[in-house]
């Protein structure tokens, strides 16, 4: 056997996940490949529809608490102007132009549960003027927490749905050191198209966009992640990118595949790592914004404009003429279908969003708020023919869709049964309700659904539980507060009665040694005897 020799030379390293993310991909458990619709959307450039007479701005228009309204009826307010004070974790809500305020008051919204909101309705002059518009200067060599202040003070949040203030998102305290921001340009919904018309027509404004972000969050490399279909956007960012990035921005192509879109199933292509269950893609070192979001960053920093308005992708079968438009936030949505050639004879059903996660309008006078990336128009063609709900087979079909890889049938069963200690131990806060289980269960059952009604009765019974715990905490700690006024007052007690006992005995002895000095009988020995 032949010796071992020693060597000098270091053995050779796997290159941290920052050097490698997208030299390589992976694929996620679960998805679908769904047949797009998004060429007849992409036809024609962005227009800019006709200001409509009327907008209705939601004071809700990020996670968390709404906004507070900062103007009164009958004031003039010009566009960019702030009309709504958001709360510490929240973002600030601007005029979309300039005109009169008219109401503030509550109205329909754009909004998954229906309810109405607090809005400022403003009826525009028709001159759409500026107000102050406050550029950061600089920026390159700035303080990374007074552009995140200025990108707070824009009202920018994330744009591919969350609406996230993107300022906190950008500043998050995380123990792993974030090393890469992930720009999200994969659109895997099969009509939506308002991210690709951007990234087509705007390539240098997000490539600018995302060195600001990049430089906000203190990351030095930025990955522009896009679907393989989308050729001439490649060429478009990859020209911008090798221009202005200087090597610290590349493009990646990852397969078409849904929902690819959902930021957890994005890293996990990129970089074959999972987040963490219950865990952010920070956790893993990466910052995941939208290509959307980073052109606000851009128009805010470099033009010193608050995110007023947003491309819009109005298509759909019921509409004669699917674009994409740069839509005014409060835009009521029957102006954007009007703009797009109006509704066929056949359309029968309006959505917000595309046909896996989106929901229908209640009515096509509610506004485009920060979240609207798209309006479908569904025909009754385009609509599966109502079926009665049929007992789950057990085929499986649900959980080798599901991204997430949960148990949808089990989850349903716990679901209908109310048993939501065990809907949450499956893990039903991690369902992303991308529908992909909808669309492959073969008795109809509408699974995202119950998973979106579970995950409301786990948080209710969760926060109801605190609340039981919080009462109870208060209960002991009232009656602790009341033993220890009883026992402070049996102490004051006792102690007055030693008082009382010694001045007595004080008293006796000072008469007696009174009786001593004049000669006469002690008084309490006389009582004593």
């Amino acid at each position: 056997m032949k010796p071992v020799v020693a060597t000098s030379e270091p053995a050779p390293k796997t290159p941290p996940v920052a050097d490698r993310i997208g030299e390589r991909l992976y694929r996620f458990d679960g998805g679908l490949r769904l047949r797009h619709n998004k060429k007849i959307a992409c036809r024609d450039p962005v227009a800019r529809p006709a200001l409509p007479a009327e907008l209705v701005v939601p004071m809700r228009q990020h996670s968390g608490p709404p906004a507070r309204p900062c103007v009164a009826e009958g004031q003039f307010v010009l566009k960019g102007e702030r009309i709504g004070e958001g709360p510490e974790r929240g973002a600030h809500i601007h005029a979309p132009t300039s005109g009169r305020v008219t109401s503030v008051q509550d109205r329909p919204m754009a909004h998954a549960t229906g309810q109405p909101g607090t809005c400022v309705v403003i009826r525009p002059d028709g001159e759409d003027r500026w107000g102050e518009r406050t550029p950061f200067p600089a920026w390159e060599t700035s303080d990374p927490a007074a552009l995140r202040a200025h990108i707070r003070h824009h009202g920018i949040v994330g744009l591919g749905g969350a609406v996230f203030p993107t300022d906190l998102k950008a500043g998050a305290a995380t123990v792993t050191p974030i090393h890469t921001l992930v720009l999200n340009g994969v659109e895997c919904e099969p009509w939506i198209a308002c991210d690709e018309m951007l990234m087509r027509e705007q390539p240098r404004h997000l490539v600018e966009g995302a060195l600001i972000l990049a430089h906000a969050a203190g990351v030095e490399r930025v990955v522009i992640a896009i679907e393989d279909q989308m050729g001439a956007v490649e060429r478009a960012l990859a020209e911008a990118a090798a221009e202005l990035g200087g090597g610290r921005c590349r493009v990646v192509k990852v397969p078409t595949v849904y929902p690819e879109g959902g930021e957890r199933q994005l890293v996990q292509t990129l970089t074959g790592l999972e987040v963490p269950a219950g865990g952010y893609p920070h956790d893993l070192g990466l910052l995941v914004q939208n290509v959307a979001t980073a052109a606000a960053v851009r128009q805010a920093v470099i033009a010193g404009e608050p995110l007023v308005e947003r491309i819009v992708t109005v298509t759909g079968h019921g509409v004669r003429h699917p674009r994409n438009l740069l839509a005014l936030l409060g835009t009521p949505a029957a102006h954007l279908v009007e703009a797009a050639g109006g509704y066929t004879d056949d359309a029968a059903r309006l959505v917000v969003g595309g046909p896996m996660m989106g929901y229908p309008l209640g009515s096509d006078a509610e506004p485009v708020v920060k979240a609207t990336n798209c309006l479908l128009v569904l025909t009754t063609g385009d609509m599966r023919p109502p079926q009665g709900e049929l007992p789950c087979i057990r085929c499986g079909d649900c959980a080798s869709a599901c991204p997430a890889r949960l148990q949808p049938q089990e989850l349903q069963f716990m679901a209908r049964a109310a048993q939501w200690d065990a809907v949450a131990a499956l893990g039903v806060d991690a369902c992303i309700e991308c529908a992909c289980c909808d669309l492959v269960c073969p008795s109809q059952i509408p699974l995202a659904d119950w998973f979106r009604y579970a995950k409301g009765e786990v948080r209710r019974v969760s926060s109801e539980r605190v609340a039981a715990e919080r009462a109870r905490e208060r209960f002991e700690a009232r009656e602790a507060r009341l033993e220890r006024a009883r026992q402070e007052k049996a102490e004051r007690l006792a102690r007055r009665k030693d008082k009382l006992r010694d001045e007595a005995g004080r008293k006796r002895q000072i008469e007696a040694a009174l009786a001593r000095a004049k000669g006469t009988k002690d008084p309490s020995a006389e009582d004593e005897a």
